[in-house]
């Protein structure tokens, strides 16, 4: 059988090359040029042939196959073959035998070197861009900084440098506008592959980590550990509230995160564009805790079920608005912040509630007699 070969060592040593560098298998990159190379044999010499395309891993040289079952009476010339004819071949061959036959097309090792070239292009892309996921994956959860390329109500997208960062309206920051050029940081929210495979960063600046990321970066003491930031709650673009904690007890975690005369937090409300943050002591007795939550309202007491995580907060008559913040945000945020249940009172409305139940208690005792 005469052996058609398209001898392409060069095309191995590249493949080998690209092993190397970028770490792309050879046997992979050959496989799938294997495969293109049938796909444009049926396409180029409009075949319905079944083919199969190997190539030799040592010297690229690329053999093309002619797939023919064996049956008794071939009615189809392309697909089958008469079994005295493959017999011929090999007399061992018997029904539902599939005979291999080379082929030479004509004119295919200009189309067999332009699919090799089309697939390599093709797997240096995939590997590229696979490498890029892989670093931004790795910086889940990180701040990346970029330019922005296109900005609408909907969608913000930004140029990160190696990819985009795309940034959905419901993490945009709604107080603020973003216009095309301006340079501006966003919470890695998660990274993911896009229709043609290419990876999108999906950025926020209303996550709640985002703030802390932040101070994390302004604040040494809780980059190296000394302070943990023990929870974080949002209103994006109006009021944060943040809950720190150090075991060094010479250490005084709000004042460290203030900084002197605010300028450290300063810092973050300004990247904010003047979101306001209230930075609170977590403390692991929960009624300490709910109280400073609410700052900056002054708290008379805290009584507190356990097991339902409720508590009732009972606040000066002239703190009551401000305890519970305007549209109840104060509130909010505290409740979000402690992952507890609070319910606000003022003395006057607790001294009302008091009476009522004292009053429902004697009634019910008058029914009883």
């Amino acid at each position: 059988m005469k052996e058609q070969a398209i001898d392409n060592k060069e095309l191995i040593l590249a493949l080998e090359e690209l092993e190397k560098e970028k770490g792309i298998k050879k046997q992979y990159v050959m496989e799938s040029i294997e495969t293109a190379l049938v796909t444009a044999y049926k396409r180029n010499f409009d075949s319905l042939e079944n083919v199969k395309v190997q190539m030799d891993p040592q010297t690229g040289a690329t053999h093309i196959y002619s797939l023919k079952e064996v049956v008794k009476r071939a009615m189809d010339k392309e697909t089958q073959i008469n079994i005295k004819e493959a017999q011929k071949i090999n007399p061992d061959f018997q029904e539902g035998d599939t005979v291999e036959i080379e082929i030479v097309p004509r004119d295919f090792g200009r189309i067999a070197a332009q699919t090799a070239k089309q697939v390599i292009i093709q797997k240096l892309r995939e590997a590229e861009r696979e490498i890029i996921y892989t670093e931004f994956n790795d910086r889940k959860g990180e701040i990346v900084s970029g330019l922005v390329q296109k900005a609408d109500h909907n969608i913000v997208v930004m140029d990160l440098g190696k990819l985009e960062g795309v940034m959905p309206s419901k993490e945009q920051i709604p107080t603020e506008h973003y216009h095309v050029n301006d340079k501006i940081k966003g919470y890695v929210l998660d990274v993911e592959k896009g229709a043609k495979g290419a990876p999108q960063v999906i950025v926020s600046r209303s996550h709640p980590d985002f703030v802390r990321k932040l101070l994390e970066f302004e604040i040494p003491e809780i980059y190296e550990g000394v302070i943990e930031i023990k929870s974080v709650s949002r209103d994006p673009g109006y009021r944060s509230k943040v809950a720190v904690y150090s075991p060094d007890p010479n250490i005084d975690p709000v004042g460290s995160c203030v900084g002197q005369k605010g300028v450290r937090i300063q810092n973050v409300i300004n990247e904010l564009n003047g979101e306001k943050i209230d930075v609170i002591e977590w403390n692991e007795d929960p009624s300490i805790y709910i109280a400073a939550s609410l700052l900056p309202a002054k708290i008379l007491a805290v009584d507190i079920k356990e097991e339902e995580k409720f508590a009732q907060v009972i606040v000066p008559d002239d703190q009551l608005s401000l305890a519970i913040g305007k549209s109840g945000q104060n509130a909010r945020l505290a409740a979000r912040l402690t992952n507890w249940k609070i319910d606000i009172k003022s003395e006057t409305q607790f001294r009302e509630m008091l009476m009522n139940a004292q009053n429902e208690e004697v009634e019910t005792e008058e029914i009883a007699e």
